[in-house]
């Protein structure tokens, strides 16, 4: 397939495409999203088929009004209807019964559909002129890094999808807060919009479990991974782990401790000690990294205020542990052969 690229003037044919049953890749604040009508079963379906996603994954279906709800969901709230007027267009996606006729296909044959109107202007234009709802799962490759640029959807998935429609760099780099609203409101997924910014609209307890059973958007243990392993290490430990790792090339994102004096190899990263702001630069120096070669990743443990609690979940799904030394992160990887019998 012939991956088309168009540029920002080009809504009428991403709207086009999607028509046609085609995916289109469109800019969303959050990250890039892989867009399919989602009155299309089987353009639905090819959605999972390009990411190699799983069938029983929940999609979250992306409207252009508040009215188009009470289509989707079988009931529409009052705290949805509180919280859509508040936060949409914007980041964050409301959980809700489905409507009976929605298509398992979206929801993975769960009995919920996750909603919300995304802020990105050619999203939304796209929208207005297919006159339907879209689906728009990240668009990578299932479990790795969400694209936050146009050239991220092309090197992940070219030749795999119709069109990109580049809208720029992602103005806050991580996925929309998931809240489920089918019962007393918990987030299922943190993200820009935090639990204290729904309990002043809802007034009301918001709960946020840090690990949860819930099929949702982004909600496996392996998830967000960069090719290279990564390893959480605390701040106080992070110069020494990087001194003592063996890697060909390491990474390392830090932003209180400072690079060894003198150290050569490696590529050492700072980042914004803000947690938005850490948040906008995470995949994409992710992806730096793996671009550059590194085969180990080291990223300092990030404070535990609540602020940072979408990054904290990132990582958490990225990392393959915490490391408090380079012993675990070195017998990774170059582990002991194997003695034959």
């Amino acid at each position: 397939m012939n991956t088309e690229y168009l540029d920002r003037s080009a809504t009428d044919r991403a709207a086009e495409l999607l028509a046609a049953g085609g995916l289109v890749a469109l800019p969303t604040e959050t990250v890039y999203g892989l867009a399919a009508d989602a009155s299309n079963p089987a353009a639905v379906a090819a959605t999972f088929q390009a990411k190699g996603r799983p069938a029983d994954h929940p999609l979250i279906v992306h409207l252009s009004s508040l009215e188009e709800m009470a289509f989707w969901a079988a009931s529409v709230p009052a705290a949805a209807r509180e919280l859509a007027s508040r936060f949409w267009p914007g980041p964050l996606t409301l959980l809700l019964n489905k409507g009976r006729h929605v298509d398992d296909v979206i929801t993975g044959g769960r009995d919920t559909i996750a909603l919300r109107i995304p802020a990105h202007p050619l999203f939304l234009l796209v929208l207005k002129r297919l006159g339907r709802a879209l689906t728009a799962p990240s668009a990578n490759r299932h479990q790795r890094l969400s694209p936050t640029t146009a050239e991220h959807v092309r090197n992940e998935l070219e030749g795999k999808i119709a069109a990109v429609l580049d809208g720029g760099d992602c103005a806050l780099g991580l996925e929309s807060t998931i809240l489920d609203l089918t019962g007393a409101p918990r987030i299922l997924r943190p993200g820009p919009i935090s639990a204290a910014d729904i309990e002043i609209c809802l007034g009301e307890p918001v709960t946020q479990p840090e690990q949860h059973s819930v099929a949702v958007a982004g909600n496996m243990r392996a998830h967000y991974r960069p090719q290279a392993p990564v390893w959480l290490v605390p701040g106080q430990s992070l110069q020494a782990v990087a001194s003592q790792v063996c890697a060909r090339q390491l990474g390392v994102l830090h932003f209180s401790a400072s690079p060894p004096v003198g150290r050569g190899a490696g590529h050492w990263a700072a980042m914004p000690a803000d947690a938005s702001q850490f948040g906008v630069r995470l995949y994409r120096e992710l992806r730096r990294l793996d671009e550059s070669g590194c085969d180990a990743i080291l990223v300092e443990e990030t404070p535990s205020h609540a602020s940072w609690s979408a990054v904290r979940d990132r990582l958490r799904r990225a990392a393959l542990s915490v490391a408090n030394e380079a012993g675990a992160i070195n017998a990774a990887l170059h582990p002991e052969p194997v003695k034959a019998g």
